[in-house]
Formats: structure tokens, sequence, C-alpha cells
């Protein structure tokens, strides 16, 4: 439902746009969106100021991570960074994809090979990062 306010003369216009979410999927992933895009965005300013403003650019080698990943602190901050940004990436891939696509067994098909793949690559990189052994040096 659009609304617009105001008379030509004022040169006024307010729209207000409804939107209904056509199943709770829709409703949880518009959510998702938001706020997993507010948590990248402390997570990814935090992984710039810390990489590459309070450390020099220079320094920023396989040691350097090596020394950061001693920590299991560093590990959960760059594991959530990576679990935000990928299933971040795969949600918004997931609706620009059913913009096109208009057959619903595509788009279930299409839910599902993202979902299975999302789950796939957070594990794969979780178990990199958790199997990382930083006493090799």
């Amino acid at each position: 439902m659009t609304t617009i306010t105001g008379t030509p003369s004022e040169g006024v216009t307010t729209r207000i746009a409804r939107l209904q979410a056509r199943t709770p999927l829709e409703r949880y992933g518009y959510l998702f969106m938001r706020l997993s895009g507010v948590a990248l965005i402390v997570l990814a300013i935090g992984h710039m100021m810390i990489q590459h403003v309070l450390n020099d650019v220079h320094s920023l080698t396989l040691e350097f991570v090596r020394q950061q990943w001693t920590s299991w602190g560093w590990r959960t901050y760059d594991l959530f960074l990576l679990i935000f940004a990928i299933s971040h990436g795969f949600n918004g891939l997931r609706v620009v994809l059913e913009d096109y696509i208009h057959n619903p067994r595509t788009v279930r098909f299409v839910r599902w090979f993202l979902l299975i793949f999302t789950i796939i690559t957070i594990v794969w990189s979780a178990v990199a990062i958790a199997t990382f052994d930083a006493s090799i040096g």
C-alpha cells in the first residue's frame, strides 16, 4: 500500500510502503540481514583497525597471524567475522536469485543448495581456524 500525502503546490511527497512477508523465512531473512550487517560493520571495522591501522602493514605476515592465533580470543573473533560474512553474503545471494527465479521448485532447490553450501563453507572454515597449529613456525 502506497500513500501519497501533500498537494503538488506544497511540493511534499511522502510514501509509506507496507510489504507483507510471504513466509516466516522472508521475515527472519530480512531481520538477519539487518542484524548481521550491523555485526559485520563492527567486526570489519575492528579488524581493519587492528590489522591495518594499529599495526604496520608491512608486519602482516603469516608469523603475525600465527602469534595472534595462539589466543582463542583472536580465533573466535575471526571465526565470528567469517560466519557473519559468509551467511550474510549467501542470504543476500538467495534474495537476489529469488527475484529472478519464478519457478517454485527451482526456488526451493536454490534455497536448499545455498543452505547446504553455506553450512559446508562455515564448517570447513571453522575447522581450518580451529585446527591451525600456531606452534609451528
